[in-house]
């Protein structure tokens, strides 16, 4: 299998998205483009041929600080290294940017974006209570250059 990663539109995460069934909200089209608009961002693609199988999404919010928001592969995808990629070309990325931080917001219902974080170096910094552990989110935020 021949995975290829390149730069990625607001149509691809809408498709993607659309195959993803942990998502019970689906991010709109206009809902990303308000959160990219005036924003240095990166949409990073993953293809297997002409098949977008995941993405990762993320934009800057300070001199210093990076914001991965989201990111997902296809479940017929899973298990292949394909989020741990993402991860690591998003990572690159910002630190040839110049940014000094990444921080990401995940949930307990995604164990293996937890794991997949943790196991990177990414380091719990905050906790917001949406009225259960399922639903509240877990912030996390990695300085660029560490590994663990």
């Amino acid at each position: 299998m021949n995975i290829s990663f390149s730069e990625g539109t607001i149509e691809d995460v809408i498709q993607i998205n659309s195959e993803i069934p942990e998502f019970d909200t689906k991010n709109s089209k206009d809902k990303i483009e308000q959160r990219l608009e005036g924003r240095l961002y990166l949409l990073l693609v993953a293809s297997v041929g002409n098949k977008k199988v995941g993405y990762k999404i993320g934009y800057k919010v300070s001199e210093t600080e990076f914001y991965s928001w989201s990111g997902a592969v296809r479940p017929d995808y899973r298990g292949r290294g394909i989020g741990k990629s993402l991860l690591e070309l998003q990572e690159r990325w910002v630190m040839n940017k110049g940014f000094q931080f990444i921080s990401v917001k995940s949930m307990n219902r995604f164990p293996s974006m937890l794991h997949l974080l943790i196991s990177h170096g990414y380091q719990v910094c905050g906790y917001e209570n949406k009225g259960t552990p399922l639903q509240s989110k877990i912030i996390f935020i990695k300085k660029i250059g560490e590994n663990k």
